[in-house]
């Protein structure tokens, strides 16, 4: 079995590999819905942080704590809970950013006491003056609820050994969309698809080995992968584990060389610094990175973020892929839809609700996009070409 098989079927069958690892290693699974959990914090106190993203299966009983207008995911991650599937976590924690997590925070420790139950209340203006203290004092005040849940101290050693872990997975993770981008025939999307999901599950210090050597991989192949033609498009919006987006814009005739998805760049982006407190390291990254729109820290902070991916990568135009019902992604697109349109970069808005989203739907919204921008370059050509 490759290394990419391994990740593939961890992919298919995350509950599985959880249930597998505390039985071989005995290690506390902890369970989280947000790149602002501080993971780096979790896997210092010798446990596993596992992302939620709920499988997708019929939902019934989360339908009686949920509102309609409630976003799959969380549907999902309760409906998975509430059935048992999720019976290997020891715990749960929430991040402060939407509504629906927040809500869900409450009915999930009403209702679902699986151990550890934390709400990180991380600031929502990062860019005030006591932005930083407070996002300190959170960060310090999670790593001793971690501690005196799990019993288990949480070493400035430990801690500075997790910060390495994952500085090098992020360095590992930009490389190899780095090159994908670049060279975007080295790897199929659904392979760049697979190696994000497995990443917020799998042992992060394996993870760093696998990816090590998928990234030494294709940095051997590069130059001999095929070029496929078609536009080049940017990929916005929230969670990508819905659908295999990266495989059906592929299959649409583009190319994605560039992302602003929680799951995708601003899971990856930004490194720790190693020497300073590793709990300020934590901060100063989540102060710094690309903001997710259920934070702030500038008005035009993130139109001025992705424009700068498509001018950067010589993209053609941005696909926004928006999970149903995600209020911080829905009101964040008008002013991105502006942003770009006053710099005559073109977009298309597909909205899917769950993994029953119909893939020929979306490829053939992909598809009618696609074909906009060829007639773009076409008459920019002719228009070219006459002016000469």
């Amino acid at each position: 079995m490759t290394h990419m098989d391994i990740l593939e079927e961890l992919k298919r069958h995350p509950y599985e590999y959880a249930r597998k690892y505390k039985s071989e290693r005995g290690r506390p699974i902890v369970g989280y819905f947000c790149s602002y959990t501080p993971e780096e914090l979790i896997f210092a106190a010798d446990t596993l942080p596992f992302r939620l993203f709920g499988t997708g299966e019929h939902i019934r009983l989360a339908d009686t704590h949920l509102q309609a207008y409630c976003c799959s995911l969380v549907k999902g991650a309760l409906e998975d809970a509430m059935t048992g599937r999720l019976d290997f976590l020891d715990g749960v924690v929430f991040p402060h950013t939407c509504d629906t997590i927040q809500r869900l925070s409450d009915i999930w420790r009403l209702n679902l006491p699986l151990g550890f139950h934390m709400d990180v209340v991380l600031p929502v203006k990062l860019n005030a003056l006591s932005s930083r203290r407070y996002m300190i004092d959170v960060l310090m005040e999670f790593r001793r609820n971690l501690e005196n849940a799990f019993r288990k101290k949480i070493t400035d050693e430990a801690l500075l050994d997790s910060l390495n872990t994952y500085n090098r997975i992020r360095l590992l993770l930009q490389k190899i969309h780095d090159l994908k981008y670049e060279y975007p025939g080295v790897i199929a999307g659904e392979d760049l698809h697979s190696i994000m999901m497995a990443s917020m599950i799998m042992d992060r210090s394996e993870l760093a080995d696998v990816l090590e050597r998928i990234a030494g991989d294709l940095e051997s192949r590069k130059n001999t992968s095929p070029s496929p033609p078609g536009e080049r498009i940017v990929l916005s919006g929230g969670s990508c584990n819905l659908l295999d987006i990266y495989g059906i814009v592929e299959e649409a005739g583009a190319a994605v060389v560039g992302d602003d998805f929680c799951t995708g760049s601003r899971y990856y982006e930004g490194l720790l610094t190693i020497d300073m407190n590793p709990v300020e390291a934590i901060a100063e990254r989540y102060l710094t990175r690309n903001v997710c729109p259920a934070k702030h820290s500038g008005l035009s902070t993130r139109a001025d973020n992705i424009i700068s991916v498509v001018r950067e990568r010589k993209a053609g135009g941005v696909v926004f892929v928006l999970l149903k019902f995600c209020d911080p992604h829905a009101f964040d697109y008008p002013s991105l839809k502006g942003a770009l349109d006053q710099e005559g970069i073109p977009s298309t808005l597909i909205e899917i609700e769950d993994q029953s989203s119909a893939d020929g739907r979306v490829k053939t919204r992909l598809e009618a996009f696609i074909e906009m921008l060829k007639r773009k370059d076409r008459k920019e050509g002719e228009l070219s070409g006459a002016g000469k």
